[in-house]
């Protein structure tokens, strides 16, 4: 019987990071090399990932000469590069859930552009995975929007598989809507997504 990734031992479940986006509303410039703590935002979550990994962590990039590959130097992490990624989200989904493990039981998908999602923040995505292994694990912020990460069971791989457009898993969700679980994540660390240098200015102003 597949167990949650939070069983000691288990290798089972998956961190998924979504990096192959185009970061097309920077004007030139690329959101997930944005220096956050020091480092590439990307590298900076990367290595949250690692911190609390109890499984693989997989990374989707545009190319293997895409300058955010050098953000996966040295870290054990596998790249995934999505030669559609223009489509949008729902491509690196597919490619993404296409390239885990056989023995994965679950997986947990983040967009890489979250600069305040932490550690423990995905470790508490594990801990509740392991206590409801069979529903969908969505992460909302403290005035209970929906965000990410989003844990995915593995019985809901074949559906992953196979979503179109730069929607992702909506329509996964929906369909399974009575199979989701808010799971509450401190102040916006579910939902601070910076797309623009107008919104990475305003939040380094508010740090």
């Amino acid at each position: 019987m597949a167990q949650g990734c939070g069983g000691k031992g288990l290798t089972g479940c998956a961190i998924l990071i979504l990096a192959a986006g185009a970061s097309a509303r920077m004007r030139g410039g690329d959101k997930l090399l944005e220096e956050v703590a020091g480092q590439p935002l990307l590298r900076v979550l990367l290595e949250r990932a690692l911190s609390v990994a109890r499984g693989p962590v997989l990374c989707t990039l545009p190319a293997p000469d895409h300058p955010r590959a050098a953000c996966l130097a040295g870290l054990a992490v596998t790249p995934v590069f999505v030669r559609d990624a223009a489509e949008g989200m729902g491509a690196s989904i597919r490619a993404g859930i296409t390239a885990l493990p056989d023995q994965t039981t679950a997986a947990m998908i983040l967009p890489a552009d979250l600069p305040e999602l932490t550690a423990n923040d995905l470790a508490m995505m594990q801990a509740m995975h392991s206590a409801h292994p069979a529903a969908i694990l969505r992460a909302t912020d403290d005035d209970a929007k929906p965000g990410h990460p989003v844990v995915f069971p593995a019985d809901l791989f074949p559906e992953l598989a196979t979503v179109q457009g730069d929607g992702g898993a909506r329509d996964v969700l929906h369909r399974h809507a009575d199979r989701v679980l808010h799971i509450p994540l401190p102040d916006r660390h579910a939902t601070t997504d910076l797309d623009t240098p107008e919104d990475w200015a305003g939040w380094r102003a508010r740090q």
